[in-house]
């Protein structure tokens, strides 16, 4: 089951890539900025039809080679779902679920029947062909089924979202703390989905309803974003400054190598942020540490819904979301000092436990256990060179089963989780090693992980 979850995990990420390009449209459309009516409307037309995105993106996520066929049985499986879903119940609207669900179905049966073979007479539907045929057939069964059990799975979804929403600093304060919490098994986007695109309802000018809180923000709800604000200051603030005390209290020797590595994350974190590569170079060194920095995540949720702060994000909580969203924020002045504050309570903080109990975070590893980072050499690509120690460091290319990857990690399943060297995967430029099971492993690379999947890819 957590295998499956993640995978969904990973799916999800494909469809929510392309919110920055919604979010950017439509706000650049606004009469506040631009003026531009049609590029509004473009970008809310992504937002608008986000359940047939998930159903796509999903599908090919969900299939082994990322084949478009797997996206084109997605869609048609979404529509047939929501078709029949009608003509069954008029009120019944599974949105972002209903798209989820499409994709999962479709991505499964692509991987089962893209290479039937069917008679001859038959032979123009073999192959990737029958996959939206099955698809579509299997969406029939499925749209009965849910005609009849998902208005009071609706119901509860709807209570659950309205007991978050209406719990207050509770509500953003746990959704905080559990959105941290998960990320180190990657099941956070399944929760982030949940909140960000379904939870919540608000009706816009055009007398739409919309679903959400990202794009309930973006649809002008004064009461959206309090589940988004909280995060700015982590991102662009409180993290860097994680950056800053673990540069400060590395041993001399190595804080230049250091350093070299943690500004580049700490610009990343306060620009896009992105922050799995800072918080997995302390994770599992100490999992205190990083308790710690959910605690203080989940603080900083509370801090800014009391403070009545609202701000949101087309991709993630960092600065350029942050300066295109701020004439359609509440308060947003308000949200640096805030981030400020929490930029010196992780340094103080972060320095302090550090030093005081002698953690091991990067450039503070004992003498025997430090590897020189190999640069490589020759006239390969830094990605051809990462990838062929990669492959070297998790034993070779018969070891290796299954290579994908999310936004920021590999995740392979290994035939033999023995043979893999952790240690020698960081010096070639790991930022993490997690260990889900015995068959499956995520390393994390960062932003640049797709390139270095791709060469992985290759040399197998």
């Amino acid at each position: 089951m957590l295998g499956f979850l993640q995978r969904i995990g990973k799916s999800l990420m494909l469809p929510i890539a392309v919110l920055p390009a919604a979010a950017l449209l439509l706000r650049l459309g606004q009469d506040d900025l631009l003026g531009i009516a049609f590029m509004s409307e473009a970008g809310d037309a992504i937002f608008k039809n986000l359940a047939l995105i998930f159903a796509i993106g999903v599908a090919i996520g969900f299939s082994k080679d990322g084949n478009g066929t797997a996206g084109l049985a997605g869609a048609i499986g979404y529509l047939v779902l929501t078709g029949g879903l009608k003509a069954l119940d008029p009120d019944s609207n599974m949105a972002i679920f209903g798209g989820i669900i499409s994709g999962v179905v479709a991505g499964l049966l692509y991987n089962r029947y893209n290479d039937i073979k069917l008679p001859a007479w038959l032979g123009f539907f073999g192959g990737r062909r029958f996959v939206p045929i099955v698809t579509a057939a299997s969406m029939v069964v499925l749209a009965g089924i849910f005609g009849i059990i998902w208005p009071p799975i609706q119901s509860g979804i709807n209570s659950i979202g309205e007991w978050i929403i209406g719990a207050g600093a509770t509500g953003v304060g746990v959704f905080g703390l559990l959105n941290r919490l998960l990320i180190p098994v990657g099941l956070h986007h399944v929760l982030n989905t949940l909140v960000w695109f379904e939870f919540g309802t608000f009706k816009d000018a055009a007398g739409e309803v919309v679903k959400g809180d990202i794009p309930r923000f973006f649809a002008g709800d004064p009461t959206a974003g309090t589940f988004q604000t909280g995060f700015f200051p982590i991102m662009m603030f409180g993290l860097p400054a994680a950056c800053l005390a673990m540069i400060v209290t590395a041993k001399k020797h190595l804080r230049a190598n250091v350093a070299g590595m943690l500004i580049g994350l700490a610009v990343t974190s306060f620009l896009t942020g992105i922050t799995e590569p800072i918080e997995f170079s302390f994770m599992f060194l100490s999992p205190v540490l990083y308790g710690i920095h959910a605690v203080l995540t989940a603080s900083s949720m509370v801090v800014t819904y009391v403070l009545g702060i609202h701000h949101g994000f087309g991709f993630s909580a960092g600065a350029f979301d942050y300066i295109l969203n701020f004439s359609i924020g509440q308060k947003p002045w308000l949200l640096l000092g805030v981030g400020i504050l929490y930029g010196i309570i992780y340094f103080l903080l972060f320095t302090f436990l550090i030093k005081k109990f002698n953690l091991k975070t990067p450039g503070r590893e004992d003498d025997e256990d430090v590897v020189a980072p190999d640069k490589g050499s020759g006239g390969n690509g830094k990605y051809e060179i990462m990838a062929s120690h990669f492959l070297k460091d998790l034993g070779g290319k018969e070891n290796l089963a299954v290579i994908d990857n999310c936004a920021t990690r590999l995740r392979l399943e290994i035939n033999d989780v023995t043979l893999v060297d952790e240690k020698a995967l960081k010096a070639h430029g790991a930022k993490g090693v997690m260990k889900v099971n015995n068959r499956n492993l995520q390393v994390i690379v960062g932003t640049d992980v797709e390139f270095v999947a791709d060469e992985l890819r290759k040399l197998k």
